[in-house]
C-alpha cells in the first residue's frame, strides 16, 4: 500500500502532467537558470527588451488601477502575478514599485535563481515552482497578471490565456507579449536571433508555435477580458535598443482588462 505522502506525490505528479506545460521547454530553460541575471549572457535579449516591456506593463497597470506613476511606489497594495517568471526579470521592477509580487515557473532551478537574486537585493517576492493551472485551482486571484514570452512555448495557447483570465480579479489588468507568426518574424526572431546573431540558443522558438495577434485577441476575449493597448517591439541596431512601436509583425505586446462578472471563472 502507498503511504499518504506517496499518494500526495503521485497526485502532484499527475496534476503536473495534465497541466498545459511542454516538459522539454521547462527542462531547457532550467538548464539555463544560472545565466538569468547576466545582461551579456544567454538571456541578454530579455534584458534588452526589459525597459520597453516594463514601460508597456506599468502604463497599463497605472491606467487600469488609477495609479500615479510619479509616486515613489505607485503600485503599493496591488497583487501582481508573473507567469513564467524565470529568474525574476519582471518581478523585481514591480516589487520596487511597491507591488506584492508573486512569480511562478515550472522550472524550479530558475525559481531558485530568482529567490537568490531577490534576497541579495532585499526584495520580498513570493516565488514558487508551480503552473498557472495549479495556482488557479487554489482560488488565488491578482490585480495584475503578466504573461510575457510564455504563450509561444505552451501546447495550448487559448487554455493558458483562459487561465490567465481566471487568475485576474474582476477589473484586473493583464499583459501578454509574444512573437507573431509571420515570415518576417521567422527571418528575424528565429533565423536572425538564434542562428545568425546567436542572441538566443538555437531551438528557443518553433515557428509553428508562434501566435498571431488575431489568435491572441480571440483567446483574450474568450477568457472574459476586454482588449486594451497593443504595441510592437522594434530593434534599433544603431543604438542597440528596443522600443515600443506600432509594428506588430515580429515581437508584440497586448494589454487586457478582466471584465466584471465575466463568468470566465466558472468555465
Amino acid at each position: 500500500m502507498q503511504s499518504n505522502h506517496e499518494t500526495s506525490q503521485n497526485a502532484a505528479g499527475d496534476a503536473r502532467r495534465r497541466a498545459n506545460v511542454d516538459e522539454s521547454e521547462v527542462e531547457r530553460f532550467a538548464r539555463l537558470a544560472d545565466a538569468w541575471w547576466d545582461p551579456h549572457g544567454k538571456f541578454r535579449p530579455l534584458h534588452k527588451i526589459g525597459p520597453a516591456r516594463i514601460e508597456f506593463a506599468c502604463a497599463h497597470v497605472a491606467e487600469v488601477h488609477g495609479r500615479d506613476r510619479d509616486q515613489l511606489k505607485p503600485f503599493e497594495g496591488l497583487d501582481v502575478l508573473d507567469i513564467g517568471c524565470g529568474g525574476g526579470l519582471m518581478c523585481e521592477p514591480f516589487a520596487r514599485l511597491g507591488a506584492n509580487v508573486t512569480g511562478i515557473d515550472p522550472a524550479g532551478s530558475g525559481i531558485e535563481a530568482a529567490k537568490i537574486h531577490a534576497e541579495r537585493g532585499g526584495l520580498d517576492i513570493a516565488y514558487e515552482s508551480v503552473t498557472a493551472e495549479e495556482l488557479a485551482a487554489r482560488g488565488q486571484r491578482f490585480d495584475v497578471v503578466l504573461c510575457l514570452e510564455v504563450i509561444e512555448h505552451v501546447p495550448d495557447v487559448a487554455e493558458l490565456v483562459r487561465v490567465c483570465g481566471q487568475l485576474a480579479k474582476p477589473g484586473g489588468a493583464l499583459c501578454f507579449s509574444t512573437i507573431n507568426r509571420t515570415l518576417k518574424a521567422f527571418a528575424l526572431a528565429i533565423v536572425g536571433a538564434e542562428y545568425v546573431l546567436r542572441w538566443l540558443p538555437r531551438g528557443t522558438h518553433t515557428y509553428d508555435k508562434l501566435v498571431t495577434p488575431d489568435e491572441l485577441r480571440a483567446a483574450i476575449r474568450a477568457a472574459g477580458c476586454d482588449l486594451g493597448k497593443e504595441n510592437g517591439l522594434t530593434f534599433n541596431p544603431l543604438f542597440d535598443r528596443w522600443s515600443l512601436s506600432s509594428d506588430l509583425s515580429v515581437n508584440y505586446l497586448m494589454a487586457a482588462t478582466k471584465r466584471i462578472n465575466s463568468g470566465s471563472d466558472f468555465r
